[in-house]
Order: structure tokens, then C-alpha cells, then sequence
């Protein structure tokens, strides 16, 4: 099974503010239902807590410190591994990791594909994402200009960890 990152990151690094995107970007948001539809998701608590509802049409996996969590819609891990291996076993062949900052870190070391939007801008925000480390080729990319639905140029970028 292949585990991904999914990533919407500025030039200064920032990935949310306030527990939301700090842009509006549709053909980012387009692009991450096309990708992530019918696939298993990995995110940690406070982002679930800030989407506030399980994503449709994919299996959600939260991760969370607290014990006994019961979250509808949604399974509920201690540990990054245990989401991962649950995933695995139920035949998924690409999962996802959708964020926050602390999951993506956590992430990296199992992480062979990163499907990263950037945004062509530096923006405030109190999220980073933090380094991808190395290994990283890039294998396709795609640049957009700013609408009226995407308020940045953004370039979608796919890489693969070698």
C-alpha cells in the first residue's frame, strides 16, 4: 500500500490559520475530493475538529491521544502505524495524509508520494508545514492562474519519494 501526503502549502510554509485555509482556492479543493474519493484518510483530532464532520465517500482514520474517543463516521488510533496498518488490511492501495502539521511530520518517514498545491504567495497564518525531508523527485506539475474562484496562482506538484 502506498501512503501519500496531501498538502496545500504558501512560499512561507504556511498550511492554515485558525484552524481553517487561509485562502480560497476551488480548484484545490476539487483537485482533493478527485484524489482522495474512495480512498482511506489519516488526519489528526484537531483537524477533524476543524473540518467538524467525516469527509464523504472515504474512510476516515483520527488520530487521537485520548482514550475511548468515539467519533460518528469515523475510526478512531492511538498511533499513526496502527491507522496505517488499518488501512492495509482493509485492501486500501493509496492512503492519504491530510494534516495537521504534527500528523504530516509524523508522517514523512512512511510517506512515498506528496500531492503538493502551492500557493503562490506568503501569507499569515499559525501553521506550518513542516520539513519533507529528502529523496523527493518531482514528477509532474501544473500551473494555474488566479480567478474568480482561486484567489492565488497555485501549481500543482506530485512528488515521489526514490
Amino acid at each position: 500500500m502506498l501512503v501519500s501526503c496531501i498538502v496545500a502549502v504558501s512560499q512561507n510554509g504556511v498550511i492554515g490559520k485558525n484552524g481553517t485555509l487561509p485562502w480560497r482556492l476551488s480548484s484545490d479543493l476539487k483537485r482533493f475530493k478527485e484524489i482522495t474519493t474512495g480512498h482511506h484518510i489519516i488526519l489528526g483530532r484537531k483537524n477533524y475538529e476543524d473540518i467538524g464532520r467525516p469527509l464523504p465517500n472515504r474512510v476516515n482514520l483520527v488520530l487521537s491521544r485520548k482514550e475511548n474517543l468515539k467519533i460518528e463516521g469515523c475510526e478512531v488510533f492511538s498511533s499513526l502505524e496502527k491507522a496505517i496498518e488499518f488501512a492495509k488490511e482493509s485492501g486500501e492501495t493509496e492512503c492519504f495524509i491530510i494534516g495537521g502539521a504534527e500528523v504530516y511530520k509524523q508522517a514523512m518517514p512512511f510517506c512515498k508520494r506528496l500531492y503538493l498545491t502551492s500557493v503562490e504567495t506568503s501569507i499569515d497564518g499559525d501553521i506550518f508545514m513542516p520539513s519533507l525531508g529528502d529523496g523527493w523527485v518531482l514528477d509532474s506539475e501544473e500551473k494555474f492562474s488566479a480567478d474568480e474562484k482561486n484567489q492565488y496562482a497555485t501549481t500543482f506538484k506530485v512528488f515521489s519519494r526514490k
